[in-house]
């Protein structure tokens, strides 16, 4: 309670006491939920006095309970109560309250023992974070995200539609950036205020798509928290600019969808880089965590790709890698391994999508690499630069598939804790009885006057 009160203070000494205070848990879909208290009710925060139900941590993505969870309703629907996690006090640059300051503090939900709820996802990144913990090891981490900016909609049904003047292919365009330079500048602005750490900003290929790269971190759980937050913020910053934003696995089928690169390094308890061999070629510590990653890529798929839009991404031609190979400096592998040797040696993990939730994917990353440290007699594909062009079987394009490998792998469940995989694949079995029955607009525009 007293650290959540002297940060509080400092905040106040730095920014002015804030009028509204936004309290933000994550959800099992990289949602943000939460309340907002009044700036002078800090004694409350402190002391766990907000509450939600525990629930809260694994709707579908309509918002909506999940019966088979268990959760809910089934066990009377019990309420944790917000705790703030230490050190993420900021405030939010792009949103006013009465002219004053706007506050954000993440909370995660702790039960009657104290705990924090095992439904988190925060929770489950510092399950497999302990295992590396365990073995003195610690992992280091970057993301990388991508985004679309498009204009406003006037209906939700309606198609984005790209700013004006976008190119359809702006890769690396400087005039993009010199368009855009308002909004980019304050997105870069507000990521400083909120002591996150961006390295480039830069125009992809797509219509009004763009690419932010975040420094290199030991702080594994910070990394996961900024991609969270920078969400957040990147939607907050283009609708006071008059645009909207997003992280949509793939909102053009014509152009590339958005993804989340996770590079990840590993170090040892002296600091040393665990992957470096002193050559130039990839070690055996490293070759080994990347067949645990491609060896557990398919039963984590559902992770990397949580929903229905996910698996556009997985198709010939979409400009995302799609099988299970691994290659050097190749931007068509799921892994690709930017440097192997020196302090940056390290793998580049290519397959989640800009939608999955950050602390799941950064966890079955991770957890992939540590299968692989465990199992060294793991086979491994040869890279694709000695494949002439052949590929590993594709990953699905299926999203029941996927989920259901997921709900069946044994990989998955001992990676996460106890019953989460059980939890995770309840939630996407509901969304996909609900979502795929919806008869869609190209159904009605092919079959209804035809047939």
């Amino acid at each position: 309670m007293q650290d959540f009160l002297e940060e509080y203070a400092a905040f106040c000494d730095q920014h002015g006491r804030p009028e509204r205070v936004e309290l933000m848990m994550c959800d099992i879909n990289a949602i943000l939920r939460g309340k907002w208290l009044p700036g002078d009710d800090e004694d409350k925060i402190a002391k766990g006095g907000v509450r939600m139900p525990l629930s809260t941590y694994a709707p579908n993505i309509l918002g909506e309970e999940v019966e088979a969870t268990g959760l809910g309703i089934a066990i009377g629907d019990p309420d944790g109560n917000l705790i703030p996690v230490p050190g993420s006090l900021r405030p939010v640059p792009w949103a006013s309250a009465s002219g004053g300051t706007v506050a954000q503090v993440l909370c995660e939900m702790h039960d009657d023992d104290g705990d924090v709820a095992p439904y988190s996802p925060r929770r489950q990144l510092q399950h497999v974070l302990e295992r590396f913990h365990e073995r003195g090891l610690n992992p280091v981490v970057a993301t990388e995200l991508e985004f679309y900016l498009y204009k406003p909609r006037d209906d939700q049904n309606d198609a984005p539609v790209p700013p004006d003047k976008s190119p359809t292919a702006q890769n690396y365009d400087l005039e993009v950036l010199d368009r855009t330079q308002a909004i980019l500048d304050d997105i870069l602005d507000a990521a400083w205020d909120q002591s996150m750490t961006p390295d480039t900003l830069i125009a992809e290929y797509g219509p009004g798509q763009f690419e932010v790269n975040f420094h290199h971190t030991d702080n594994v759980m910070a990394a996961a928290d900024d991609a969270l937050y920078f969400r957040r913020l990147v939607r907050g910053v283009a609708r006071k600019h008059g645009m909207s934003a997003t992280f949509m696995a793939k909102p053009y089928a014509d152009y590339p969808g958005n993804g989340m690169h996770v590079h990840v390094s590993v170090v040892d308890k002296d600091g040393r880089n665990i992957f470096d061999a002193g050559t130039d070629e990839p070690s055996a510590t490293l070759k080994q965590a990347v067949a645990g990653t491609l060896d557990t890529m398919d039963d984590l798929q559902a992770i990397f790709a949580p929903h229905m839009n996910s698996y556009r991404r997985f198709q010939r031609g979409s400009f995302a890698p799609h099988t299970p190979d691994w290659g050097w400096d190749n931007r068509a592998a799921a892994v690709r391994l930017p440097e192997v040797s020196g302090p940056g040696a390290r793998l580049e993990h290519r397959i989640a999508g800009a939608d999955a939730n950050p602390y799941l994917a950064i966890a079955g990353v991770l957890g992939g690499m540590i299968y692989g440290l465990d199992n060294p007699d793991l086979p491994l594909v040869a890279p694709l630069e000695e494949m002439n062009g052949e590929f590993s079987d594709a990953l699905t394009s299926d999203w029941g598939t996927a989920v259901e490998c997921f709900a069946e792998s044994e990989i998955a469940r001992e990676m996460f804790m106890p019953g989460y995989r059980d939890i995770y694949a309840a939630v996407r079995r509901d969304e996909i009885s609900q979502l795929t029955s919806a008869i869609s607009q190209i159904e009605y525009r092919t079959y209804l006057g035809r047939l």
